[in-house]
Formats: structure tokens, C-alpha cells, sequence
């Protein structure tokens, strides 16, 4: 069976006027990563992600570090959903909730994790960029596009958002839809999900490891954002 290592992209610059591009720490996350692939001598045929910069900057750190080019194949379906539209949309529904001036960022996941929810439930009101069903729909695309794309191959390398990560791993699995929500905010950046599949099925072997960041000098590393 092929093996699957479904990456998520380096620490962002949250808090700054674009969200989408690797912080100098996301970077590094993305060059030890590849460095420990290297260390193993574990290649890889193909490197798919979605069209985010988060994604393929974390693609190409990875393969910095490898030291390899690898065939780039990108897939829409693996962009994260639009969680700025969600939580702004909760909270315009919700006036009482909006987090105080100077709030720690975790009362901004506290948010999101409660707009994901009323997302799902379909109870979020405004012109919000896409639907539950519709996310869902798409990262299955995506997923299916490389069950069947690369099934035979050894090794494919997949860099995704948390949020598209846990959809994937919910289809897997075949969870709930609650599970996405309860993944989402747990996967940390860079972190590795492994797995297995051929054009029938598909099977998670582990989730969310950061191995790469498991040692005394890089703890502070390991970042969820």
C-alpha cells in the first residue's frame, strides 16, 4: 500500500495583516521536518497541497531540508475553510461574545471553535464563503484525487491546514462531524499524520506527531497557529 504523511503547514503570521505566509519559526518548523525525512532516508514521489503560500512554503522548506525537488501537484480541495468569515459572522450574531480588547489568542479559538459549531448546525446567518456540506464535499475531491492519482506509489507527502486536516481524517475514519471541530484545534504546526491506502481504502496509522520538534532545545517550538 502507499503511505501517506499528511503534513500541516508551518506556524503562520497570526496577528499580522496576512495570516497567509510562514513566520521565520514556520519556516524552520518546515526545514527540520524535511531534515528528519532526510536523516531516515525517506523519500517521496509526489508533494500535494492545497494553493495557499502557508502551503507551499511549508512544501518547499520540506524539501530543503530533504534536499530534494519533488513534483509539486496542487489541490484546492486542501485549503482551509475561511475561519476569519466564521468567526466574524458568529460574533455579529453575537455582539456579547466579541473577545475585550487585549484578549489572549486563546479567546479567538474559543470563538472559532463556536462558529465552527454553528457552522456545521447550519445556524450561521450572512454570505459566508462556502457551506459545511460544501467543505466537506471538496476535501473528499481532494482526498479521492489522491487515492486514485497515486495509489502504487511509495510514498506521497501532503501539506494541508488543520482545519481541511481533520475533514480528511473524518472521512478516513468515518467520525462525526463533531470530530472535525475537536481535531481542528489540536493539530499542531508541522505536525505529521501517517497512513495507508490503495485505490479502495484508506487507514490512519498515527496522528499529530511532531518528532522533527521532539527534543529539550526545540519544545518551544511546537506551535498550534
Amino acid at each position: 500500500m502507499t503511505q501517506f504523511y499528511l503534513v500541516r503547514h508551518g506556524q503562520a503570521s497570526f496577528g499580522t495583516d496576512n495570516y497567509d505566509r510562514l513566520s521565520e519559526l514556520g519556516h524552520q518548523q518546515a526545514r527540520w521536518l524535511g531534515e528528519y525525512f532526510a536523516e531516515r532516508d525517506m523519500g517521496f514521489d509526489a508533494l500535494v497541497c492545497g494553493d495557499l503560500v502557508r502551503h507551499r512554503e511549508t512544501g518547499a522548506g520540506i524539501c530543503e531540508g530533504l534536499g530534494v525537488a519533488l513534483p509539486e501537484d496542487i489541490q484546492p480541495g486542501l485549503n482551509e475553510f475561511d475561519f476569519q468569515s466564521l468567526v466574524d459572522a458568529y460574533l455579529t450574531q453575537h455582539p456579547d461574545q466579541v473577545p475585550g480588547e487585549g484578549a489572549p489568542v486563546a479567546a479567538f479559538y474559543k470563538a472559532l471553535k463556536t462558529a465552527m459549531k454553528h457552522w456545521r448546525m447550519d445556524t450561521l446567518t450572512g454570505d459566508l464563503p462556502e457551506t459545511w456540506q460544501g467543505f466537506s464535499d471538496r476535501v473528499a475531491g481532494a482526498s479521492d484525487h489522491i487515492q486514485q492519482q497515486y495509489s502504487g506509489k511509495d510514498r506521497v507527502l501532503i501539506v494541508s491546514s488543520g482545519g481541511a486536516m481533520a475533514m480528511f481524517i473524518k472521512h478516513v475514519l468515518g467520525a462525526s462531524d463533531d470530530a472535525v471541530v475537536e481535531l481542528n484545534l489540536q493539530i499542531r504546526n508541522s505536525s505529521v499524520s501517517h497512513g495507508f491506502f490503495n485505490q479502495k481504502v484508506v487507514r490512519m496509522a498515527s496522528f499529530n506527531n511532531v518528532p522533527h520538534l521532539d527534543r529539550p532545545d526545540r519544545f518551544e517550538a511546537i506551535t498550534y497557529y
